[in-house]
């Protein structure tokens, strides 16, 4: 979790545990359970851990879907 007053990173990186590979893509989802049906929640993924990082949030019914990372808008702010 990046917190908003903190320095980020010029280049995002996998949200995999210990890893420091640049982002590819963009893993969307939702917990039902926590969350309203609109809202959606992101975890970047490299290569390597995409489909793990997948499969996490599909077996749980969270994965809405898998966009690559140079397909999304700038972040804002």
């Amino acid at each position: 979790m990046l917190l908003p007053d903190a320095p980020q990173p010029e280049t995002p990186i996998c949200s995999a545990k210990g890893c420091r590979a640049d982002a590819v893509w963009v893993l969307v989802w939702n917990n039902p359970k926590l969350h309203t049906p609109d809202r959606r929640k992101t975890w970047l993924a490299c290569e390597e851990h995409r489909e793990h990082l997948s499969q996490f949030l599909g077996v749980r019914g969270f994965l809405k879907e898998v966009l690559p990372f140079a397909d999304q808008p700038p972040a804002e702010g």
